[in-house]
């Protein structure tokens, strides 16, 4: 999986890993450039990662972040393999950082104003996390959106006194439930065909 510069690659074999490697920085090197130290590394991960890690006393499988997602090996109910994607701390502590400010810049606004542009915010932010195994972290998300919109309110002047109570209607009228949007990957890509168009 590739996106600008950043690529993740698997493996069924350690050693064909571990010569790519090897074969990537050699020929990097020919054009003067290196691979990041921080971003590149090995890991057992996939369907048999847990079992490979308990036999050789190395604890739980290793994740890794890609694209705003910390991607986790995990089990389903029944104790089969699922890639569990979660929201990565670093991306979602910067966004609410960034939201947080904005709202402090548009506390004077009206309440309306404030509502279409914060329900604009988090419609986007839903539209890319909000993906199989990731409910946690969007319901997180609403939640730290809300308490920092209240914030902001109550720094509007010494006499405002804007409650929890007012603040969950408003939340309930201009900020998004949290709903998984998008299907599992093998439901996506698994593309059906009725005459000529495809369906979706």
């Amino acid at each position: 999986m590739r996106y600008a510069d950043d690529f993740v690659l698997g493996f069924q074999h350690e050693e064909e890993a571990r010569r790519f490697r090897d074969a990537l920085e050699e020929r990097l090197r020919h054009f003067g450039l290196a691979l990041h130290e921080d971003k590149t590394r090995l890991l057992r991960f996939g369907l048999y990662a847990r079992e490979r890690c308990e036999k050789r006393g190395l604890g739980k499988p290793g994740t890794f972040d890609f694209l705003g997602f910390t991607h986790v090996c995990g089990t389903s109910r029944n104790q089969r393999f699922v890639l569990l994607r979660h929201t990565s701390k670093k991306r979602m502590r910067a966004t609410l950082h960034a939201i947080r400010r904005a709202l402090l810049r548009r506390r004077h606004l009206p309440i309306v104003e404030q509502g279409r542009w914060l329900a604009a915010v988090v419609r986007g932010y839903f539209a890319y996390f909000a993906v199989p195994t990731n409910g946690r972290r969007i319901s997180s998300f609403r939640y730290e959106v809300v308490r920092s919109w209240l914030r902001a309110l109550r720094r509007r002047g010494q006499r405002d006194r804007t409650t929890w109570v007012r603040m969950a209607a408003l939340a309930a009228r201009w900020v998004p439930l949290p709903r998984i949007a998008h299907p599992y990957p093998d439901v996506r890509f698994d593309a059906r065909i009725q005459g000529r168009s495809r369906v979706r």
